[in-house]
């Protein structure tokens, strides 16, 4: 552990690209990072060569004489991580924080926190796109709401560039605030892909376009913006879908919205070949304005 003063070390669990740039992001401002690289692809491994940061393959260097571990990872690994690292963890001589900043539900997150009890666990979420490559402005990124009662620790890495927000509220607040948040957002993107995909299908593409330019331009630019781009995204969110879902918990309150969208993104994300759509949900990448021309 470092002396008083010293620039924080700090390991991240997960090499996908928020992990990687927030890595990047704390390195640039002086911390000292590891980022584990167990199991990960040859893409992993570039995006985190290019971030700088410094690969340890060994869980007890992972968490020895380590001061934070974020684990940044898709939402369906957030337990196993926890389970995995549980035993260097308690072995080490001064155990980190352990903040887990995945898109969890707080019945998982909870879990996760007893699982890893009597170790010091932060409950954080990250709502807000990656950070910027160079940039050390808070705002040129993502921010972390953070909960419990060890959140406040957390606070000491605005230091470093990243963007924290405490809430005074237990552990499962923040991961609940990040699950309304993607619930709206990424459920918006989950509507709209269903409709799109089904107006297309009758030939009323075209007629939708016009008529939502007409009355809800807003709705318009968002399915613009977001929709195409989910593409390589949709595996991904899956797990945060049935997150939700278990975050609702009442089926007649609208758990089973989210438990279909999830079941959208799976078809969505089997569907793609080579980085693009199949035919059943290729229109989602034509639904454009008409040429101009």
């Amino acid at each position: 552990m470092n002396l008083p003063g010293d620039p924080p070390v700090i390991a991240i669990v997960g090499a996908g690209e928020m992990g990687a740039s927030v890595g990047r992001r704390l390195r640039e401002a002086g911390a000292r990072i590891l980022i584990s690289l167990s199991g990960r692809s040859a893409a992993s491994a570039d995006r985190v060569e290019r971030a700088r940061l410094e690969v340890v393959y060994d869980d007890r260097r992972l968490t020895d004489g380590v001061d934070y571990i974020l684990s940044i990872v898709p939402p369906g690994a957030a337990v196993e991580v926890a389970e995995r690292l549980r035993t260097p963890l308690r072995n080490a001589a001064s155990p980190p924080l352990f903040v887990d900043c995945n898109a969890i539900a707080p019945t998982t997150m909870h879990g996760i926190a007893h699982l890893l009890d009597p170790l010091l666990v932060v409950d954080a979420g990250i709502i807000g796109g990656p950070p910027i490559p160079g940039s050390q402005d808070p705002a040129a990124g993502p921010r972390f709401y953070a909960s419990g009662p060890h959140a406040h620790r957390l606070v000491a890495l605005t230091r470093y560039g990243l963007d924290i927000v405490v809430i005074d509220a237990p552990i499962g607040a923040a991961s609940g605030l990040k699950l309304s948040y993607a619930g709206l957002t990424k459920g918006f993107t989950a509507l709209a892909a269903a409709i799109v995909t089904a107006a297309t299908r009758d030939g009323l593409a075209e007629a939708l376009r016009i008529e939502l330019a007409r009355t809800q331009p807003q709705f318009l630019d968002r399915i613009d913006r977001f929709v195409p781009s989910m593409f390589p995204k949709a595996y991904r969110w899956v797990a945060e879908m049935e997150q939700i879902a278990e975050f609702i918990a009442d089926p007649a309150a609208g758990a089973t919205i989210y438990e279909a969208a999830a079941r959208l993104y799976e078809a969505i994300a089997a569907d793609i070949l080579d980085g693009q759509p199949q035919e059943r949900f290729a229109s989602l990448t034509r639904f454009r304005p008409p040429s101009s021309s």
